[in-house]
């Protein structure tokens, strides 16, 4: 079977569909979001959605934020071909085919507001250390990074335990069971999430002098930070 077109295990045109078997509140998780920026940053001028992915969570974002002008990135052409078709009718830039920590070598905007959606957990630690500083430098002073990924929990015990846990989600949601098994074998090998505790250390050796959690929930996390 050839591998999918983008980090995920899902091709480009099928992930809308299949991310919503596989990660459990996935909705719930974008309108947390939305809310949260709602509330804290109401008129954003400038918003950037790194890992964009389909360009579905910019869509719902352009419907309440119509003003708002949105730049997408993504290291996936895939991807970005499905976005260009989701938001053609969404007032949006693209920045380029790339990764997060490449976005300063091709923008100098400031941004109030950095979207990264289910995208980090595919950097290792030390691309983590890259991508996290490169949020940091595009945002405008006072500006939000919010991020949603995978977690890890704390212990061996843990891990094994939410892997189950999850695992039964997907079941229940109507994965068959290879597919169900080969999403929980990616976890360290092709994700890798880390830890709460280091998650919050990560965002304050970024330079963030607001650091939060936003939504827990099994193994899905979404963080918010302030510069």
């Amino acid at each position: 079977m050839p591998k999918p077109d983008n980090a995920t295990s899902h091709n480009a045109d099928q992930y809308d569909r299949q991310i919503r078997l596989t990660i459990p509140h996935y909705d719930d998780i974008h309108d947390e979001i939305l809310t949260f920026v709602k509330v804290q940053c109401p008129n954003p001028e400038t918003w950037l959605d790194t890992g964009c992915g389909t360009g579905s969570f910019v869509r719902k974002a352009h419907e309440i934020f119509p003003e708002t002008e949105f730049c997408i990135a993504d290291p996936s052409e895939g991807m970005l071909n499905v976005a260009s078709q989701t938001l053609k009718e969404c007032r949006y830039s693209f920045l380029g085919m790339c990764g997060t920590a490449g976005l300063p070598a091709i923008t100098d905007r400031r941004f109030d507001v950095i979207t990264a959606i289910q995208c980090h957990h595919y950097l290792t630690r030390e691309g983590r250390s890259e991508a996290v500083p490169a949020c940091f430098s595009l945002l405008r002073d006072g500006g939000f990074f919010i991020t949603s990924e995978n977690i890890r929990p704390f212990s061996d015990e843990g891990i094994a335990r939410s892997l189950a846990s999850w695992g039964a989600f997907q079941r229940r949601a109507g994965r068959n069971e290879v597919d169900v098994e080969n999403h929980l074998n990616r976890f360290d090998h092709e994700y890798f999430p880390i830890t709460v505790t280091e998650h919050l250390q990560c965002y304050r050796d970024a330079g963030f002098r607001v650091v939060e959690i936003l939504m827990i929930s099994g193994m899905q996390g979404v963080f918010w930070c302030r510069k």
